[in-house]
């Protein structure tokens, strides 16, 4: 009884463990159990249900192994009628321990499945809204967005209005990457030569924090952006801003960018878009042809002076 005891001591070590690592790494402040959008907000509720449905599951596991371990642990007053190796067959338990697991399935892959499609469109919200399209394109290790209906550019940073649906379109320069805004919803890829839509929406003013999420070298870490999310009226004024202030981005200043390396936040009042789509199978083309040696003597591919990236 006493090396009982002692076992299920270090067995309850392991979750006790696991519940200070938790707390101590600050898992109460989670982004994504904190959704500022109806994309996020979905993706929270689907988190919250499985996790509760598979707590359930692993509750009714441990108790009922507690119980066989507790019931059938050999004890002094052991008799062969308390257990009986040979038996075998229960049409029952097994018609039982067969169909549970297609329940467990259907439960969480249905709301999965109904979340994941609802997704693919704008929020049914804001559906009476026309989206705000925004070009969401990398390389290493730089984020560049570009609106093609306001005609303006942004480097590792982006403004968008509250209470309406953004349309991401993203696409890589290079390597494969990902766009993640954890408070707004879950990550979808940048991939070379081909384009993917990510629908996103911010309900609050506020600053939220964007990354690569999708490892890509030695500039991963520090592959992120800052996401502003202001009213109508605070985003058409930056817009404006940016259109009458910042520079154009020419072809040159834009193959510089392409050099790997990190770079300063920057506007522009024209967008890379009037140059290569890298959403198409020209973006790649285009790559080749600037690293083959075609623009060699204007870019120095393990970075240089003078260019707009930031020294490591």
């Amino acid at each position: 009884m006493k090396n009982l005891v002692s076992w299920f001591k270090r067995l309850f070590m392991v979750p006790g463990l696991f519940a200070l690592l938790l707390v101590a790494s600050g898992c109460s402040g989670i982004t994504v159990l904190d959704p500022k959008g109806p994309v996020a907000r979905t993706q929270q509720e689907l988190i919250i249900f499985s996790i509760t449905l598979m707590s359930v599951i692993v509750i009714v596991v441990f108790v009922l192994f507690f119980y066989m371990i507790i019931r059938f642990r050999e004890r002094p007053n052991w008799t062969d009628k308390d257990y009986d190796p040979h038996q075998h067959g229960n049409t029952t338990l097994e018609i039982i321990w067969t169909v549970i697991p297609f329940i467990i399935v259907a439960a969480l892959s249905v709301p999965t499945v109904t979340s994941l499609y609802a997704l693919e469109k704008p929020p049914e919200e804001t559906n009476d809204q026309e989206p705000l399209v925004i070009h969401a394109d990398t390389s290493n290790w730089k984020w560049y967005f570009s609106y093609p209906e306001q005609n303006i550019e942004t480097v590792n940073y982006l403004h968008i209005p509250e209470n309406r649906p953004v349309e991401f379109k993203l696409a890589s320069a290079d390597s494969m990457t990902a766009l993640w805004i954890p408070a707004l919803g879950g990550q979808k890829y940048n991939m070379a030569g081909m384009q993917n839509t990510l629908y996103l929406q911010a309900d609050e003013e506020g600053e939220f924090a964007g990354r690569n999420a999708n490892y890509n070298g030695s500039g991963f870490a520090e592959h992120t952006f800052t996401v502003t999310s202001e009213s109508e009226e605070e985003f058409n004024q930056w817009v404006s801003d940016v259109q009458n202030n910042a520079p154009e981005m020419t072809k040159d200043r834009f193959d510089e960018y392409l050099e790997p390396g990190l770079a300063q936040e920057a506007e522009y009042s024209s967008t890379h878009l009037e140059y290569v789509d890298f959403g198409m199978n020209s973006g790649r083309s285009y790559i080749t042809d600037l690293y083959s040696g075609n623009l060699g003597e204007q870019l120095h591919l393990e970075g240089g002076e003078g260019g707009p990236w930031e020294e490591e």
